[in-house]
């Protein structure tokens, strides 16, 4: 496993791949959870830099990276309908159960949510409360604020 620290508008993200996939995005204060993991900055890891930047810049609304986030299947289907989730719209919980055709299962989804290993890739910040509430974030509320402020899903 190889990282590197990617200086962003929301503090410094630790991008982790195998070497030939994205494996975490990792929040400021939350880094380690892939402890041994390398400081080296593969290709893999090269391109989300500059996917990232991009789009922090406001240059970028879609990724194009090779993913292994693992998970089960229920969070891999739950993965699967963020990404699908347009760039600067958001979607309920709900939305995503019905999307994944398990309408009972809003807080499997939510639990899915939160286990996101690639966030941002992965837009887990998409995803609010039924009544329009932002809920959750594994980097906080006022950081999912600032991505979905960012997208023009929220004008502050």
């Amino acid at each position: 496993m190889n990282y590197h620290l990617l200086d962003t508008t929301i503090g410094t993200l630790r991008l982790v791949s195998n070497g030939s996939h994205l494996r975490a995005i990792e929040f400021p204060g939350r880094h380690g959870t892939e402890p041994e993991a390398r400081q080296h900055k593969d290709a893999v890891l090269e391109k989300c830099a500059t996917q990232l930047t991009e789009y922090f810049a406001g240059e970028r609304s879609h990724f194009d990276l090779p993913l292994d986030a693992g998970g089960t299947e229920f969070q891999q289907a739950v993965w699967a309908a963020l990404v699908a989730i347009p760039f600067g719209e958001l979607r309920s919980y709900a939305d995503i159960a019905n999307s994944i055709g398990r309408p009972k299962a809003v807080r499997a989804v939510g639990a899915a949510n939160g286990r996101n290993p690639i966030p941002i890739v992965v837009p887990c910040h998409r995803v609010i409360g039924s009544d329009g509430s932002l809920t959750g974030f594994a980097g906080g509320l006022p950081m999912k604020t600032k991505l979905l402020t960012l997208e023009g899903a929220l004008l502050l």
